[in-house]
């Protein structure tokens, strides 16, 4: 059976939050949270944070988990990643958020039986149903559409498909938002990474068109998670308010 290894790229820069990586989330550092869900994931052999800072690795390894040095100079995770696992056994790779401390083990464990139950599959991803119209416009909520069996056909910030007759309203279970997760196979990321950004990734900012430029046979799965990324103080706020509610934690006492 293909061995698949989870990665987290981790670095220490961050525009809107420096340091995020190790922001205290309910007393932890964020970092750990991700960890800690990646390693709940069944199919995932290894999970592994790929850093280029020590201070990071630090935290990783004082709980027991695995941290890997990479350049500091990567112009993404994806390199960071490929970097990572060099000399480590893995036929699949999955590329896991690390912003994103309540990733969804299942949908990791998905992933994989997806790209280990066909061979012609070279990335596989995820999406979500838009149900805010006002998602729509957003150029955040990056936009994928696929074809009758899952293949992705384009990612865009921009409204795909375009729903003429409504005049670009939200069509119910075809619009739907794209989830930053995702599994290569091992030779694809390889070629992924030596491949130049391509025109079209560099007007959207959207990596995996440099895939699909390639030809890649890129599947994507649905899903209901819409993950929670970590990008500034209120977003950790938030999360802490989730994860207290889940975990049943009390809430602190504010300051007098």
């Amino acid at each position: 059976m293909s061995r698949a290894v989870g990665v987290i790229p981790s670095r220490w820069a961050s525009t809107r939050l420096p340091g995020k990586s190790l922001v205290s989330i309910c007393g932890k550092p964020l970092v750990q949270w991700v960890v800690e869900r990646a390693a709940l994931a069944q199919e995932l052999a290894e999970v592994l944070v790929a850093t280029d800072d020590r201070r990071i690795a630090d935290a990783v390894e004082a709980v027991g988990a695995r941290a890997v040095m990479t350049a500091p100079d990567h112009p993404s995770g994806t390199d960071r990643i490929a970097e990572a696992v060099t000399g480590i056994e893995a036929d699949i790779v999955v590329n896991i958020q690390g912003d994103e401390p309540l990733v969804d083990p299942g949908l990791l464990d998905e992933l994989v039986r997806v790209m280990r139950g066909d061979p012609t599959w070279d990335m596989g991803t995820a999406a979500t149903p838009i149900t805010d119209p006002a998602d729509l416009a957003k150029s955040s909520v990056v936009k994928v559409v696929t074809d009758e069996f899952g293949k992705a056909l384009y990612f865009s910030r921009a409204v795909i498909p375009y729903d003429r007759d409504g005049e670009g309203a939200l069509v119910p279970g075809l619009h739907r938002r794209h989830i930053g997760i995702y599994a290569y196979r091992r030779a694809f990321l390889e070629r992924l990474v030596q491949a130049p950004p391509s025109a079209l990734e560099a007007v959207e900012k959207l990596e995996q068109l440099r895939a699909l430029g390639l030809g890649a046979r890129l599947v994507v799965l649905d899903t209901q998670e819409t993950g929670i990324g970590v990008d500034t103080p209120e977003d950790v706020a938030y999360v802490e308010a989730i994860i207290r509610e889940r975990e049943g934690l009390p809430v602190p006492e504010e300051n007098p």
